[in-house]
């Protein structure tokens, strides 16, 4: 089994991105000895993840793919996304961009839900320290953007996690502990399908 994580890179305020520095603690952490994990980061720039986003469903195929990205605005709250949507992207990226029309995909449809069902994943997991909550709204920027691309090309096998920033309280070490629980759960219900 082969399973992919990305993290973000910097961007705004925040020159340290929580979901890269989690992602790669996830990595040190593993996901066990069946699983081979590779980790990406992506930067906060439309037209790359896009081109690194086809480049992983075309080249390492992975049997799942896990977006983690920071919300700023959460607390200390992790959120799991259920679907990617297709328009509405008039927020400009690191580089001063945003896709063309607004939207990922030309002939994409409206939304793309994640073939993992995260209200099932929600009810099955806890980790201490932290709230976890269900959302179906991942904020129409780039984290948006790479769930709803990743989809497209993954045929929904994708997954995307919203962490919050570093605090004393949320370490890096922390959330990639928080991760690997999540990615777990997620890969068992691969295992079921």
């Amino acid at each position: 089994h082969f399973s992919l994580s990305s993290g973000f890179g910097p961007f705004r305020q925040y020159l340290v991105n929580s979901s890269w520095e989690a992602v790669k603690e996830l990595s040190k952490q593993g996901l066990g000895k069946n699983i081979d994990l590779h980790i990406m980061q992506l930067p906060v720039v439309y037209q790359k993840v896009k081109e690194q986003v086809f480049k992983i469903w075309t080249t390492l195929q992975p049997l799942l793919t896990v977006h983690v990205g920071l919300a700023s605005s959460a607390k200390a709250i992790i959120i799991l996304e259920q679907c990617g949507k297709n328009k509405g992207y008039q927020e400009m990226d690191a580089c001063g961009f945003h896709p063309e029309g607004g939207c990922c995909m030309l002939d994409g449809p409206e939304k793309i839900e994640s073939t993992i069902n995260m209200k099932t994943l929600w009810k099955n997991i806890s980790v201490e320290g932290i709230d976890i909550i269900f959302s179906r709204d991942a904020g129409r920027y780039i984290c948006d953007y790479t769930y709803y691309t990743s989809l497209y090309y993954g045929n929904g096998r994708a997954a995307f996690i919203h962490v919050p920033p570093l605090s004393k309280s949320v370490t890096a070490d922390f959330l990639g502990k928080a991760l690997q629980i999540i990615i777990l759960e997620m890969l068992k219900q691969c295992g079921e399908e």
